[in-house]
């Protein structure tokens, strides 16, 4: 079996874009790892866990925000042009889910912490107003909400790792030199 040796060059990425990916990139790699120890496991260390957990979470959820404004503002490059169909579309609707993701887990998390009654302090000291009042059974719902999300991403990180390797390996055609900033 033969794969296409496409060796064009994408455009690459801007490099705000770039750098916003691969920041956002690791944050959220930790943010799981944090998570998935926060729920399985209550050591001494949970408390600096959580504290973690939040401040990140906030600091992902302005990230996003200057990412789509970003986004808007300098358009991606074109996928290539012998890319079929199906994959350009399922190219487009996982960045969109992507996004999703990335919008909704800190804010079901801000939320499920405002229902709980939690106080959400960042690190130094800075308080985060709680998005709604106090609310045990929604508390339990947006916790179970947020895991779900949360193994959702993985999922979804996993799919878009594979196609990276995709087209870097198989396909080679530009696409991941294009958010290398090659």
């Amino acid at each position: 079996m033969s794969f296409p040796q496409n060796t064009g060059h994408a455009t690459p990425f801007p490099r705000l874009s770039i750098l916003l990916h691969w920041v956002m990139a690791v944050l959220i790699i930790v943010m799981l790892f944090v998570g998935l120890v926060m729920a399985h496991d209550s050591t001494i260390h949970y408390a600096g866990l959580f504290t973690l957990h939040r401040t990140v979470g906030f600091l992902l959820l302005l990230l996003v925000v200057i990412r789509l404004v970003n986004r808007f503002a300098n358009h991606t490059p074109a996928l290539p042009m012998d890319m079929p169909g199906p994959m350009k579309l399922a190219a487009h609707f996982s960045h969109i889910l992507l996004y999703g993701f990335m919008i909704a887990l800190p804010l079901v998390g801000w939320a499920m912490l405002s229902a709980g009654g939690y106080p959400i302090t960042l690190w130094g000291g800075c308080h985060i107003p709680p998005l709604m009042g106090f609310h045990p059974h929604l508390w339990g719902v947006l916790r179970c909400l947020h895991s779900l999300l949360a193994y959702g991403l993985i999922l979804l990180i996993l799919a878009h790792i594979g196609a990276a390797l995709l087209h870097s390996i198989i396909r080679r055609d530009g696409v991941m030199g294009s958010m290398l900033g090659r």
